[in-house]
This record gives structure tokens, C-alpha cells and sequence, in this order.
């Protein structure tokens, strides 16, 4: 069996440190879900994008110095706020992660995309390349009957809750469906973004979206064996995360509190069948 754990959109950031009691509360909820988020044994730990809050290279070392310390794989895709204070270049040599990449498994294909513009602070949707689009493609073709697992940080438009929003999704124009239609057995689309919980299924897709990890305060663990991939949800209730989380909504800027980040238990857990695409 292959087990992942997922982190929605983490939003670490800088601090003005002559605010009173800003920056413990930002250190004690970070560490706090971060260290929970890490401590889960898993062959892969993953974040869906926008893990800093501006691309700071201080956000970026500091969040990144924490994962170091604790040794395990980590994965990161994308999102629009790791790319507004640098560019994608000066990101990508910080964290140390490729653009896009593909890692083919023993249990499931896992497909990292980048759908992320570069330090457009004005236009947060997502967008992809004609290269990448390309290389997208050639990964799907040759992956077979094989699971394939995406996380990207933006939804496909019109998947999952928000995705039809301006700004929500990939941008409408870029046919995304071209692609993924062209899978032969099952497919897991995983992303952020719109900072709410939703499982959607269409076609031999599933779309998996995480909301942010300051307003729901979980994390989803993916198991895959071969007859099912499963979805679950760990909620974190520590006193360190919600004694503190007031604190950065009230002060940290570019992040608005979305209240009814949390799901039903359908928009936040599922299986999928993996014995019917065996069948055929």
C-alpha cells in the first residue's frame, strides 16, 4: 500500500514584529500544524500550493527549514501566492522542488503541475503552457490503466466548488478535458485555491479540493492499494492552532477568512475503485 498525507493551502508568512504577540502566534500555529502534519508516516508528504502567503524568501526558508528538519519526502506544487515576490526562478531554487514533474510508483502515477503565474498579484487565476500542456499529455498517454494522481494547485474550471468563479480555476480558455479525457482508467485531481472543502466526480475523474489550513484546521491522508484509492480526513484540534488562529486572521494581509471552509463528509472523504478499471 502507498500512503500520502495532503496539506491544503498553508499560507506561512512574514510578520511585523512591532504588533504585539503576532509573531509567537504565528510561530506556535505553524510549528503546531506543521510538526502534526509531518509526524503522520507516509511515503509522501504533499502540499497543494500556497504554502507562503507571498513568496518571501523568508517565508520560503523558514517553512522550508521546518520540513528539512523532519527528514521526510516533501512535494510542493505551485500556487499563485508562492510566485508574487520573486520569480518562479528564485522560488524553485529555494525550495529546491522541480516546475512540473511526474513520479511513477509501484501503486499510481503522481503528476506535479505547475499552474501558477508569475508574480501577477492582479490576476490570481491559474494558468498552463503550451510545453507543459504538452508533456501533460505525453504523461497521461503513456501511463496506460495506471492510477494517475495530479495535484496542481488550482481546480479545473467547473470541477469543484468555486471553480467556476473568475480567478478560480485554470483559465477557461486552456481545455484541460483534452487531456484528462484521454486517461484510460482512474484519475485523482487534487487541489487548493478556493479555500473550500469539495469532492466532485465526473467522468473517471475525481477531483479532490482542500480548503486552507487556517480555516480547517485538517489535513487528507490518500491511501492506495490495489483495489481502491482511498480519501480520509484527520481533523487537528489543538489548542495551540485555535488559541492563536484569531490572532493571524486579524493582522496577516493578503488572506481573507473563508467561515465555511469545512465540508460535509462527502466533500471531504471518498474511495475509488480501482477493480473496475482492472476489469477492462
Amino acid at each position: 500500500m502507498m500512503k500520502l498525507v495532503l496539506m491544503g493551502d498553508l499560507h506561512y508568512h512574514q510578520v511585523d514584529e512591532t504588533i504585539p504577540g503576532w509573531l509567537e502566534a504565528r510561530d506556535t500555529f505553524f510549528q503546531t500544524f506543521l510538526g502534526r502534519f509531518l509526524e503522520l508516516e507516509a511515503d509522501a508528504h504533499i502540499s497543494v500550493g500556497d504554502l507562503t502567503n507571498y513568496g518571501h524568501t523568508s517565508e520560503l526558508q523558514e517553512v522550508y527549514a521546518i520540513v528539512r528538519k523532519s527528514g521526510k519526502t516533501f512535494y510542493h506544487a505551485m500556487g499563485n501566492h508562492d510566485l508574487y515576490a520573486q520569480t518562479r526562478r528564485e522560488v524553485l531554487e529555494i525550495s529546491g522542488q522541480p516546475r512540473y514533474h511526474a513520479i511513477t510508483t509501484d501503486h499510481a502515477i503522481l503528476v506535479f503541475l505547475d499552474t501558477a503565474k508569475e508574480m501577477d498579484f492582479e490576476d490570481w487565476g491559474g494558468w498552463v503552457d503550451e510545453e507543459q500542456l504538452t508533456w501533460f499529455e505525453d504523461v497521461i498517454l503513456a501511463s496506460g490503466s495506471k492510477p494517475v494522481i495530479v495535484f496542481a494547485h488550482h481546480p479545473v474550471h467547473q470541477t469543484t466548488t468555486n471553480s467556476d468563479k473568475d480567478k478560480g480555476s485554470i483559465h477557461p480558455s486552456i481545455d484541460m478535458w483534452k487531456i484528462l479525457s484521454k486517461k484510460d482508467g482512474v484519475g485523482i485531481y487534487v487541489n487548493g485555491h478556493t479555500h473550500i472543502d469539495s469532492i466532485v466526480n465526473q467522468n473517471n475523474w475525481t477531483f479532490v479540493q482542500l480548503s486552507a489550513c487556517l480555516d480547517q484546521h485538517g489535513l487528507r491522508i490518500m491511501e492506495i492499494d490495489e483495489e481502491e484509492i482511498r480519501i480520509s480526513a484527520v481533523d487537528l484540534e489543538d489548542a495551540a492552532l485555535t488559541d492563536n488562529v484569531e490572532m493571524l486572521y486579524n493582522t496577516m494581509k493578503h488572506f481573507r477568512h473563508t467561515a465555511n471552509a469545512r465540508g460535509i463528509d462527502s466533500d471531504r472523504e471518498c474511495s475509488v475503485s480501482l477493480r473496475i478499471a482492472a476489469e477492462h
